[in-house]
């Protein structure tokens, strides 16, 4: 029993670790997703977030917040880019049409 007892006194703990803790969904994807995908663009393929988070969590993400981080990023390539104001060389948009003049008696 006394040997016991000192083997589980010595014992230590395993305890898992979350290796995707404190990084980036950038580095995320480029640790884990870019040996087979050159660009994060099209993975989100307009999947809701909550089932592509899943997906992540059951296949590539260790934990559920490291697969959100990562359903974000790839949501927000999968954007369209904002308009730009306007491209050098294009008319300006039209104003709104004046009023007709006050017809003027002759």
């Amino acid at each position: 029993m006394i040997l016991a007892a000192a083997a589980a006194l010595t014992a230590t703990v395993a305890s898992a670790q979350n290796l995707d803790a404190g990084k980036s969904p950038e580095k995320l994807f480029a640790d884990g997703c870019s040996t087979c995908h050159r660009s994060p663009r099209g993975l989100a393929k307009g999947r809701f977030s909550l089932t592509l988070s899943w997906f992540l969590k059951d296949h590539y993400a260790t934990s559920s917040d490291s697969a959100k981080a990562l359903a974000a990023y790839l949501e927000s390539v999968d954007a369209p880019p904002p308009r730009a104001a306007g491209k050098p060389g294009t008319k300006p948009p039209k104003s709104a049409p004046r009023p007709p003049k006050p017809v003027t008696p002759q």
